[in-house]
């Protein structure tokens, strides 16, 4: 397994180079889960994540302070037109070095594109007895990347308890909504998908590594 500053990396062959970590910020395993992020902000928020408390905005999905390229979203018509998380707001590049950062939604379909994906149970079923514990991802060049389920489902009905999911962030504004972002999420009973979230509810987050030369 690879090293750079003290955290393991896999090199999947992608064709932009990126080296995906091995763990979450705030995990030492892959298997663990780690610390949850609201996103633009580097303070584990662990469930509680809302409008009120999130850092960029005024209380409000249509008061927001940074991160913003439509007026009627910012606090008194705030623009300044940042779709990016910067260095400062990202929660990989400040808890694990400069060289580190979330991925961006990009990354987040490179990876998909490039990989062949199954769905994996572990010994452990630390959510759910003998449903989804997380997702594979295993390259032509035979490596592979780990991504624990984090969440339970309840159900897009809204019902009882049907297995877990995994909810991921990416760097990446939503540009039609700037009160969203890109995140990459999975279901026990379901495929995976690239959408938007609310920037104020807390996901967790894989880092990433450019090429290393």
């Amino acid at each position: 397994m690879n090293n750079y500053q003290g955290h393991e990396f896999v090199d999947l062959g992608l064709p932009s180079g990126t080296l995906w970590a091995t763990c979450n910020v705030g995990s030492n395993t892959p298997e663990n889960c780690g610390d949850t992020f609201a996103w633009g902000e580097t303070s584990n928020k662990r469930y509680n994540s809302n409008w009120k408390n999130y850092t960029y905005s005024k209380g409000n999905n249509n008061q927001l302070t940074k991160y913003c390229n439509k007026s009627n979203y910012g606090y008194d018509g705030f623009i300044d037109n940042l779709v990016t998380i910067q260095p400062s707001d990202d929660a990989a590049t400040m808890h694990w070095g400069n060289d580190w950062h979330t991925p961006s939604r990009e990354q987040w379909e490179e990876l998909c594109r490039f990989t062949k994906l199954s769905k994996v149970l572990l010994k452990t079923n630390f959510l759910v007895p003998n449903k989804l514990d997380g997702l594979l991802f295993t390259a032509s060049n035979g490596c592979r990347l780990f991504l624990p389920a984090n969440r339970p489902d309840y159900g897009r009905d809204g019902g009882g308890r049907k297995g877990a999911c995994g909810h991921y962030w990416s760097s990446s504004l939503h540009v039609n909504d700037p009160s969203r972002a890109w995140y990459f999420y999975f279901y026990s009973e379901d495929d995976y998908y690239l959408g938007s979230f609310d920037r104020s509810f807390d996901h967790f987050i894989r880092p990433v590594h450019a090429p290393i030369d």
